[in-house]
């Protein structure tokens, strides 16, 4: 069985909680971890390649937003990493290692529909990265 980039999309968009390499593996039967990583390893999976995936499936209407939203990936046991540093993080109530995330969302009102049309990671040295 190989592993696509429809299928790691589709584990994003269904996922509303848990997003790692890990969690996909354990619903998946036939691929690894490791075979996941070494994918997404050699993938280029930018902000404008979901742009142009998601912008067909929008509704426009009155009733709908653009909401954008902070968070902090938790990476306190993984000080390799080269994006994490000590930050706030809202949902512990301190500071913690980690990677700075901001999602852009639509919702729309109307019909309750809501997609992730962008995001950014930052990098305190260089700023924004993944530029679409």
């Amino acid at each position: 069985m190989s592993f696509t980039k429809l299928d790691y999309c589709q584990y994003l968009l269904s996922s509303p909680i848990n997003y790692t390499v890990t969690n996909l593996a354990d619903h998946l039967d036939e691929i690894s971890h490791d075979r996941i990583n070494r994918y997404l390893r050699g993938e280029k999976l930018t902000p404008r390649l979901l742009w142009d995936n998601v912008k067909p499936s929008l509704q426009e209407s009155e009733n709908a937003y653009i909401l954008f939203d902070d968070t902090v990936l938790d990476k306190r046991y993984s000080a390799s990493i080269e994006l994490t540093r000590r930050q706030y993080s809202g949902n512990e109530h301190r500071v913690i290692r980690g990677i700075g995330l901001v999602s852009c969302v639509y919702v729309n009102g109307e019909t309750g529909q809501f997609w992730v049309i962008d995001y950014r990671l930052y990098e305190e040295r260089w700023g924004w990265t993944q530029q679409a």
